[in-house]
Formats: structure tokens, sequence, C-alpha cells
């Protein structure tokens, strides 16, 4: 009777697994380029805010350098962030330190 040894698998470290319901965050970056009155306009536009959030958001893409604009699964924070790079804005999206969704999906600032 002829067998087959076991064979150990090599297991990823958890640090590395991203786990499909592990919250993202698009993050928008201050530009040299783009105008604040602009930068609100996108924010409305795109993410439905109203003119008060999307003012506060901006004021911290000026201020603070990045403002986090949304968060959800990560194919949502791919498309937002392609979104923002078809308006013209920098951003970026990275694994969220904080869990789940806002209220009403898209959340807070760095």
């Amino acid at each position: 009777m002829s067998g087959t040894a076991p064979v150990e698998l090599e297991r990823p470290e958890t640090d590395d697994v991203v786990l499909p319901d592990t919250p993202w965050i698009t993050i928008v970056w201050n530009d040299p380029i783009n105008l604040m009155s602009y930068v609100t306009y996108v924010f409305q536009t795109y993410f439905s805010y109203p003119r008060k959030k999307a003012e506060k958001l901006m004021m911290d893409v000026h201020k603070r350098g990045k403002a986090v604009v949304s968060s959800g699964s990560r194919e949502e924070m791919e498309r937002d962030v392609e979104a923002m790079h078809s308006y013209g804005l920098w951003a970026t999206l990275e694994k969220s330190g904080k869990g789940g969704r806002g209220g009403d999906g898209k959340s807070g600032n760095v």
C-alpha cells in the first residue's frame, strides 16, 4: 500500500488577510490646483452631501491636508476613488482603523 505523505500548508499571517467585511475608506487629499468651491461642488454632486457637510469636508482637506469622504467595501471605495480622479481630485483608499459604516454610508473626517 503506497500513500502520500501529508503536506504542511503555509498559512498566511492574519495581519495580511483582508476579510470581505473589513471597512475601507476613501481619502481626498489637498492639492494646489482645485478651488475650494470646486471641491465642495464635487462632494455635493458625487456623494449627494448637503452643502454644509461638503463645505466641512472641503475645509478639512484644505486645513488638515486630507479628509475621509466615504467608507464601505473595498469595491465601493475603489469606485469612489476613481470618481474623485475623474473630477481631477487626488484620492486614495485604505483599510479603515475603525469598524462599520457611518449612518449614511459615508463618514466623518480624519
